[in-house]
């Protein structure tokens, strides 16, 4: 039988200004589903927002809704429009950001489930 979602669970977020992050599928709002899970987050960053570099122990895929998302990784950076995504893979360095004024709308989903003992942020 399928399971309803009634609504996602509001994770604090990473970064130099306030980013709302729901949580949908994954270790805070399903720990139930999350052993093995993807987890699925829909994100809304202000402009001029950036979160520290990281080197996830999961995989992101990451479609943007609205605005442009920034994602920088060694070697260089690709700017994510709306109707775009992105896959990182585990063990890449990247860091998110949106730079232009406007800010972005995305969804974010990680395998296995984003958990901050997983993410690995820059000091």
């Amino acid at each position: 039988m399928p399971k309803l979602i009634a609504k996602p669970t509001r994770i604090e977020a990473a970064g130099n200004k306030p980013k709302l992050i729901d949580e949908y599928v994954g270790r805070v709002n399903t720990p139930e589903e999350a052993e093995g899970a993807p987890s699925v987050a829909h994100m809304r960053s202000p402009g001029g927002w950036v979160e520290p570099g990281q080197r996830p122990e999961f995989r992101e895929y990451t479609i943007v809704l609205a605005g442009v998302l920034r994602v920088e990784f060694e070697g260089g950076h690709l700017d994510v429009a709306a109707g775009q995504g992105v896959i990182a893979e585990a063990g890449e360095w990247v860091r998110y950001s949106t730079p232009g004024d406007e800010g972005a709308e995305y969804v974010a989903i990680c395998l296995p489930a984003f958990a901050p003992d997983l993410v690995h942020r820059d000091e």
